[in-house]
């Protein structure tokens, strides 16, 4: 039993810093089907890291089917940026209202004529739900080899559920188990972070896991050149100081801490929070505003589309954080890409991407006044803005999503490989 942190070769930087390609290595083209109960036009991390690891492997020379629920209901097959998806029939998630589930012996029939129509050369799957299950279990049964990434924190779903604690810790402790008990099927596990690696592990996972960060396209994501009005005033921002976050408007993002500190923050700068992101909390979070007096000064951009969001960074000076149940926390690398210093809550993966006094400051989760305090520090004089910045566009580079491709293409080579010799 270990946890392992994959170690690859750096990218080419300066290759990276002018925006140019880097030159890897490509292994040979392999039939990989990807199974997720999460994809595109979803809006989250797993959703969004399983689409960049389907595109980004089809650029690699790789022929790539992803098998997930249906995005409206009935199944279909459709092909988007070279990756051919198979959808299957699916159903509202009550726990989760910008999510759906596939049922589970309706996963396993559609799973079989999935496999018969692709016979995959490896199978990767996201997750322990239905059909990340019932693709796994598919795989054993067909004899090909499965790689699984673990992208799973109670967390994220059972804070949509109002029961008491000692239920919700029974209830997670359960899901953690029988998460385990599905990635033991598998023939070699993953998850972004160590951090993430040794969550998995102290809730029951008993065997090896790999560190393999979901990692980020450093072409898009670079520090801006010049003021940050232009931006501003592409989202019709004023433009003052501007903290930004980026994600679901959902309750364990804890976006509305984030909007309790902003008083503070402006007895001593002039400055306004940006959220670009969608979800159930938006009008609470609104009303939250209105109640401290600041709508001025907050706002809720909603949607930002993908093409958008390297723009919507540099429109900002600060990033900041208070979620606690970040595995990796995508967006806050990106920011970093970006040169934004971030301020971030001390839970879960975080404390991995933010280094005291370095790139920013992490805060106790839930405490307003630390928030405020750490916001201050970079934006009033002497100013941090710079200097943080440049660190975090430093630790980011060594994120590299072609990095993290090139070793899972190594996983599945050395699982094709290793399969064909016995």
């Amino acid at each position: 039993m270990s946890i392992v942190t994959s170690t690859v070769p750096a990218p080419d930087l300066g290759a990276l810093e002018t925006g140019g390609t880097v030159d890897l290595h490509h292994a040979p083209r392999r039939r990989v089907l990807i199974g997720a109960d999460t994809y595109p036009p979803d809006v989250n991390g797993a959703g969004y890291f399983t689409h960049r690891l389907a595109a980004g492997l089809v650029a690699r020379g790789n022929e790539v089917h992803v098998v997930c629920p249906s995005d409206t209901g009935p199944s279909g097959v459709e092909v988007r940026d070279g990756v051919t998806v198979h959808r299957l029939r699916s159903h509202a998630l009550l726990l989760h209202p910008t999510m759906r589930f596939v049922v589970p012996g309706a996963a396993s029939a559609a799973m079989r004529e999935v496999f018969d129509a692709v016979r995959p050369e490896v199978v990767h799957v996201q997750g322990h739900f239905p059909v990340g299950r019932s693709c796994l279990y598919t795989a054993k049964r067909s004899g090909v080899p499965a790689v699984a990434t673990n992208h799973f924190m109670p967390d994220n779903l059972l804070h949509h559920v109002r029961v008491p604690r000692r239920l919700r810790e029974f209830v997670a402790a359960r899901a953690w188990k029988d998460a385990a008990r599905v990635f033991s099927r598998a023939d070699h596990v993953t998850t972004p972070t160590p951090l993430a690696a040794k969550v998995f592990r102290d809730n029951g996972y008993r065997g090896d896991i790999e560190a393999v960060s979901c990692g980020i396209d450093l072409s898009r994501f670079h520090p801006r050149v010049g003021p940050a009005s232009a931006a501003r005033a592409r989202f019709g921002l004023p433009d003052r100081d501007t903290v930004v976050f980026v994600g679901r408007l959902d309750e364990e993002k804890r976006i509305g801490d984030l909007i309790r500190a902003m008083p503070q923050v402006r007895r001593h700068v002039d400055a306004q929070l940006v959220v670009a992101g969608i979800g159930p909390e938006h009008q609470r979070l609104t009303a939250l505003a209105a109640d401290l007096g600041i709508s001025a000064y907050v706002r809720l951009l909603g949607f930002v589309p993908d093409e958008d969001l390297p723009e919507f960074y540099r429109a900002g000076d600060v990033f900041a954080i208070a979620g606690i149940a970040e595995l990796q926390s995508i967006v806050t690398l990106e920011a970093m890409a970006s040169g934004l210093p971030v301020v971030a809550a001390d839970a879960v993966a975080l404390p991995h991407l933010v280094k005291n006094g370095q790139n920013g400051y992490l805060f106790t989760p839930g405490d307003i006044e630390g928030i405020s305090t750490r916001i201050r520090a970079i934006l009033t004089p002497p100013r941090e803005v710079e200097a943080m910045g440049s660190s975090s566009r430093a630790m980011a580079l060594t994120h590299d999503h072609t990095n993290s491709l090139r070793r899972f293409e190594d996983v599945y080579s050395g699982l094709v490989a290793s399969g064909s010799r016995q």
